[in-house]
């Protein structure tokens, strides 16, 4: 069976059953066999009239296409086309004159041999009849454009979304080490005080590993497992700052909703790192998510040193949020909002989610 698709899937042959279905088509479609001399008479008449079409499509895929209109050479395109198709009727008219008309003349009825007194000139000047010869020859043409739009876009389509996964991936794989750094150093740092403490951060450094690793592989989770991560993110913190650091996290979700893997972990990251680590009083953390019935809704706030304000405001975004940013706009285009407020001594973010 995988061998008759493949078969099937080369170009010159799919092209041959193509052009057969074509002339076949034509074949079956005479109603009328008394204006034939015979079978033979149908079968000649229009594999000259698929021999015509099979010139036009072919000429102008491979040739006028690629060489006047990829190119923006309307005008002269246009001026091939017509000569080409010109051309073809000419040939035609030809066949028709010098030969149909010569060996079944003695088979047309009375319309067909008054057409068969017409000259060869006065044929080149039937605009009509050039006009309707012209429909029959592109029609193919059109058919084959579009399948062959059709199988680009696919192609476009795949590739793109292979882009999208490789970009994922590599934005993913910058992240997580970035967390894994952060989480470590609060393990070791309570490992050298010999805290009581240190079991409880193990267990919470496993379940965010857990998931990090084989829960989260897809592009999109359950906002529950993104709540559990930031709830353990948080205990984390908690040990290690204790008493220097107030935070809120408020999250009354109650349906159902799909959000992209760690995408908030970065915001809640990037409060501790900047908005903590370096306060010398007691630093605040308020962090929201709401659920509505199109959108998710988080923001988080955190207080800071107004000593670090003007090199904030300098500085680029750190890593982490680079890296959501760029992650946002592949998983959520023209579906998100982010709206950050950066004051002397507080920073907030705002983020808006179309729900999935």
């Amino acid at each position: 069976m995988n061998r008759l698709i493949t078969y099937f899937e080369n170009p010159i042959l799919r092209h041959i059953l193509f052009w057969l279905a074509v002339y076949v088509y034509f074949v079956l479609s005479v109603n009328d066999t008394s204006t034939f001399a015979g079978y033979g008479h149908i079968l000649e008449f229009y594999g000259l009239i698929v021999l015509a079409q099979i010139i036009t499509a072919y000429t102008c895929i491979y040739v006028l296409i690629p060489k006047f209109l990829n190119r923006k050479k309307t005008g002269l395109f246009i001026f091939w086309m017509f000569f080409l198709l010109f051309t073809i009727y000419t040939f035609y008219q030809v066949l028709r004159v010098y030969y149909f008309d010569v060996e079944y003349y003695s088979f047309y009825n009375e319309a067909q041999r008054n057409l068969a007194m017409v000259s060869f000139w006065d044929r080149l000047t039937y605009f009509s009849v050039f006009l309707s010869k012209c429909i029959l020859y592109l029609t193919p043409t059109a058919l084959l454009l579009m399948a062959q739009f059709y199988k680009n876009q696919q192609k476009f389509s795949k590739l793109n979304e292979q882009k999208k996964i490789a970009e994922l991936t590599a934005l993913k794989n910058q992240l997580n080490p970035h967390f894994l750094f952060n989480t470590l150093n609060n393990l070791y740092a309570l490992a050298v005080d010999k805290s009581d403490k240190t079991p409880e951060v193990i267990e919470r450094l496993s379940d965010i590993l857990d998931y990090i690793l084989y829960r989260c592989k897809e592009n999109y989770v359950s906002i529950q497992k993104e709540i559990g991560l930031i709830e353990n993110y948080l205990s984390l913190e908690k040990i290690r700052y204790g008493n220097r650091v107030e935070v809120n996290f408020t999250y009354p979700v109650g349906a159902e909703v799909k959000i992209a893997p760690l995408l908030l972990l970065t915001f809640v990251e990037n409060a501790f790192k900047h908005g903590v680590s370096q306060e010398l009083k007691k630093a605040e953390i308020k962090i929201s998510l709401i659920i509505n019935n199109t959108d998710i809704l988080f923001s988080i706030y955190n207080s800071k040193p107004s000593s670090t304000y003007g090199n904030n405001l300098k500085k680029e975004d750190p890593l982490g949020l680079k890296n959501v940013k760029q992650q946002l706009e592949l998983l959520y285009p023209n579906k998100h909002e982010v709206i950050i407020r950066n004051e002397r001594d507080c920073y907030e973010v705002k983020l808006r989610l179309q729900q999935e």
